[in-house]
């Protein structure tokens, strides 16, 4: 009989730890080394367990997914499943010996077909290098983020950007309003505008960025600035500094 193959789970979300034990429950040709919800105590596990594999969230505080494996030494990287909310990051995983990616909410099926994957690599002595061409050519990776993650009260939230209303900078925060809902998250404005869509969201100042196709009316004040009025009742200013942006968009007003 076959080695079992070592395998850890690395998310700092309990449930979605929990969600691939699940998976992997009953599968006589896995064991499951240990579980860890931080880059930092992953990478102590991974040089004390030395897994096969290892299902990886890219998104962690403290030590990311990606920063743990710039951590390791080439030659003690397992096998890694990258899981992630975030298909751009799928092109990062060519870098680390990634197997394969899971885009979350993933299911039984789609799971599978990564797991088996991994388990022929590995029995078969290949090294992950070989496998990136193929992973290259499955993978459509659209060219701006598609949907948000957004924790709130334990959950995990999945937003379609298109249905995000408007976006503003709080501190160190955003608001993201969308559907009548209000939810935070952290990361800077700046940050999260190079990843969306510049023809479908514009930022009107400092702070905020709109969904183009949620303006309602736009009202001309006196010095020069502009109020944008949204679908859902929200108003911000329209400085001129980003006028010209909006406008390029929106084409020239009918008089």
């Amino acid at each position: 009989m076959e080695q079992a193959i070592k395998i850890l789970i690395v998310d700092d979300e309990p449930f979605a730890r929990r969600y691939i034990r699940e998976m992997l429950k009953g599968d006589a040709d896995v064991e499951i080394v240990g579980e860890a919800g931080n880059g930092k105590k992953a990478g102590q596990m991974i040089a004390e367990a030395e897994p096969d594999l290892v299902f990886l969230d890219v998104q962690m505080p403290e030590m990311d997914g990606l920063s743990l494996l710039e951590s390791l030494e080439p030659k003690s990287l397992p096998f890694i499943i990258f899981t992630t909310a975030y298909e751009e990051y799928a092109i990062k995983a060519f870098e680390y010996h990634a197997i394969d990616y899971l885009l979350k909410p993933f299911d039984q099926k789609r799971f599978a077909s990564a797991l088996e994957h991994a388990k022929r690599s590995i029995r078969s002595g290949d090294s992950a290098s070989s496998q990136i061409m193929e992973l290259i050519s499955s993978i459509k990776k659209p060219k701006y983020l598609e949907r948000l993650l957004i924790k709130h009260n334990g959950r995990i939230v999945f937003v379609n950007i298109k249905d995000v209303d408007w976006i503003k900078a709080d501190d160190k925060y955003l608001q993201i309003r969308h559907g009548g809902s209000k939810h935070m998250i952290r990361q800077a404005l700046h940050a999260l505008k190079s990843q969306i869509d510049p023809e479908m969201f514009v930022q009107v100042n400092r702070s905020v960025l709109v969904n183009v196709e949620r303006i309602k009316e736009l009202h001309p004040m006196f010095n020069g600035d502009h109020e944008v009025k949204m679908a859902d009742g929200a108003t911000f200013t329209l400085s001129r500094g980003h006028k010209n942006e909006l406008f390029g968009l929106l084409g020239k007003p009918i008089s």
